[in-house]
């Protein structure tokens, strides 16, 4: 995989933060992710600030409705020239398909990468939405069903990444979100892993945001983590 691994959420929401935050970090060994916060906010001129200041995006919209409705806002991110973007794995076989075939002759195809459980969610908040399942055997089986699907890896926490690469296989991409150095605050984050723990496990990028970009220097955050990997 490639060298830039650290993917940094931009969880600001006005275009003039944003620019702020870019000048920041563009130099630095990095992508970015666009959020639901910015992308509501100012759409597309989030996605035009990236590009123009070389930085690989990483649209997280999770994409989770109807076949073709999902099918048409996939299309629609390709053909902003986003690196990589992500749907629901909940959203079925069904509404996989009609994404890939919707981007079948187009120009450019974004990484897919599936959503299996948020990492803010618990065994109990499973169990509150009916899911029987234990939240690492449910995580398992929406990872299983984003690889047959055809997707190209998925978003998963730290904690399942280990037994998810022995299971899928090396060729399958691993989104590890919930990434907090030994430095950083655990915020609202119910499955935690270090960033060193997290590549060592088989992560393949690790999606990183309030210990960089809540420091007064983001760029040298990003050099910390780059040197703990």
């Amino acid at each position: 995989m490639t060298e830039r691994r650290i993917i940094v959420a931009l969880d600001v929401s006005r275009a003039t933060e944003l620019r702020q935050l870019v000048r920041q970090i563009k130099d630095s060994n990095c992508r970015v992710k666009i959020g639901k916060e910015l992308f509501t906010s100012i759409g597309p001129l989030a996605i035009e600030i990236c590009h123009d200041a070389g930085l690989d995006v990483f649209l997280d919209l999770k994409f989770h409705d109807i076949p073709n409705t999902c099918a048409k806002a996939v299309r629609a991110a390709a053909r902003w020239g986003v690196w990589m973007t992500n749907l629901h794995c909940s959203g079925g076989v069904d509404m996989v398909a009609a994404v890939r075939e919707m981007l079948e002759g187009e120009a450019h195809r974004p990484l897919l990468i599936g959503v299996t459980v948020l990492t803010s969610m618990s065994s109990a908040g499973l169990r509150q939405l009916g899911i029987a399942r234990d939240l690492e055997s449910h995580v398992a089986y929406l990872a299983r069903l984003a690889h047959v699907a055809g997707l190209d890896g998925v978003v998963c926490s730290g904690e399942e990444t280990r037994r998810l690469r022995q299971s899928i296989g090396k060729d399958f991409c691993l989104v590890t979100p919930g990434i907090r150095p030994t430095w950083a605050n655990n915020n609202d984050q119910a499955r935690v892993v270090t960033p060193a723990r997290a590549i060592a496990d088989g992560s393949d990028y690790l999606v990183i945001g309030r210990p960089i970009t809540d420091s007064e220097y983001p760029q040298n955050a990003i050099a910390r983590i780059v040197s703990e990997i």
